[in-house]
């Protein structure tokens, strides 16, 4: 069985992430506390307590879940003994997933991983004025009924005028969520029924992520990204926007840029990831959104939610 972990993206945060897991071990502690000395910031504290709109800021959000994934991955390796480089053949997140994936890998040192997705979430917050921008959820879709939704949805009625609505993920399974201008993301909404679509349902986030409007975003990360010290990872990342292996740095600072405005194709990777061999997947970190998505995408695989003391003991125990 070829192992792959596999990172949590924005959403998987909630008060109380990552505590029970600081409280019984040393290592994991270590990690919150690198991470509130490069953001000089007390994240720790609010990961464990809250409050949640605080937590949700996507400016804390990204560090935060990239915090709780490298302490669990630091726990295996103290309390188990457990080798990424020998042990696991590929590494994805989802979104910001990806700079946990990169620093699991070694790519990324912690404090890097920490102050890049601070920006990151930053530049995404600022990238379009409050309120002009959403995301809509399009359950029991797939990718072809998506774009033709969005192609329907992007002409603004009135002026004539095109709107961006584009896929900002491609989760599988049914899940497909579109990004834009608030109008035109509305109006994917509304035609998403007569298209023979489930349900459709505008999602409660602070900006259109993963669409051409966060352009500005890619601009700051690309020169953020090209001060930044990135090695190559220990074991290979399949990267959202090729679906495909990266391991030169060079490639890898490429795709993070281009990720900021391009389409999530977390279903294609784990049909890579499957195809590559591995039908053993582990989501380290806060919550279980992957892992439910990998039963439907990859069903004859094996995956399991590393995020507490339990799910660590349990892990290592099952190897």
């Amino acid at each position: 069985m070829a192992l792959a972990f596999v990172f949590p993206g924005q959403g998987s945060q909630a008060p109380g992430m990552g505590r029970d897991l600081a409280a019984a071990f040393p290592a994991a502690r270590e990690v919150f506390q690198e991470v509130d000395e490069a953001l000089k910031q007390k994240l720790g504290k609010l990961m464990f307590e809250g409050p949640a709109e605080e937590l949700t800021l996507t400016a804390n959000a990204q560090p935060a879940l990239m915090a709780h994934s490298v302490a669990v991955l630091r726990v295996l390796e103290k309390e188990g003994g457990f080798d990424l480089a020998a042990r696991v053949a590929l590494v994805a997140g989802h979104s910001l997933g990806e700079y946990s994936a990169l620093t699991a890998a070694q790519a990324f040192d912690l404090a890097t991983a920490a102050r890049l997705l601070r920006l990151r979430g930053e530049a995404m917050q600022q990238a379009t004025p409050p309120g002009t921008g959403a995301m809509a959820a399009l359950l029991g879709a797939d990718l072809a009924q998506a774009e033709a939704i969005c192609d329907t949805a992007r002409t603004n009625p009135e002026t004539g005028e095109a709107e961006v609505v584009e896929i900002a993920n491609d989760n599988g399974g049914g899940q497909v969520v579109v990004s834009g201008a608030r109008a035109a993301v509305e109006r994917a909404v509304a035609a998403a029924g007569p298209a023979g679509v489930k349900r459709a349902m505008l999602l409660p986030v602070s900006a259109p992520f993963h669409c051409a409007l966060m352009a500005p975003a890619a601009d700051a990360m690309a020169e953020a990204l090209a001060a930044a010290r990135l090695a190559p990872p220990l074991v290979p990342l399949v990267a959202n926007v090729s679906a495909a292996k990266a391991t030169d740095p060079a490639e890898i600072r490429d795709l993070l840029v281009r990720q900021v405005t391009a389409t999530v194709r977390w279903r294609e990777c784990v049909a890579a990831m499957a195809a590559m061999g591995c039908d053993r997947f582990a989501e380290l970190g806060a919550g279980k959104v992957l892992t439910g998505l990998m039963k439907r995408n990859a069903p004859e695989a094996s995956a399991t939610a590393i995020g507490t003391p339990a799910d660590v003991e349990a892990f290592l125990k099952s190897l």
